[in-house]
């Protein structure tokens, strides 16, 4: 398996992934995540940290205390997800697409 790979470009090769990383954390961040629940009586938008920017409840519901919190609930937990889902897909397609000299992952 290390037959032919050079570890005295290990230092190298760590410092491009960690760039890759950085550049991907910072792409991630800059994106919104959008999710809705109830037929888009409740929808909720959220960024790449997981931060909530935005929530719209459709005023059907405010008479309705139990159901817009279910809603809200699920609204947030399903935006929150889109988060993490996008996070992970783009970390595998960075180990992908990574150079490790003859090493697969």
């Amino acid at each position: 398996m290390f037959k032919d790979f050079d570890f005295s470009k290990m230092g190298e090769m760590l410092a491009q992934a960690q760039q890759k990383a950085q550049e991907l954390e910072a792409q991630s961040e800059a994106k919104e995540y959008g999710a809705k629940s109830g037929g888009g009586l409740v929808s909720v938008r959220a960024n790449g940290k997981g931060e909530i920017l935005d929530i719209s409840i459709d005023d059907s519901l405010l008479d309705d205390k139990e159901s817009m919190q279910i809603l809200l609930i699920s609204a947030i937990n399903d935006a929150l997800k889109a988060v993490n889902d996008d996070k992970k897909a783009m970390a595998s397609r960075m180990l992908g697409r990574l150079d490790l000299g003859g090493i697969k992952l």
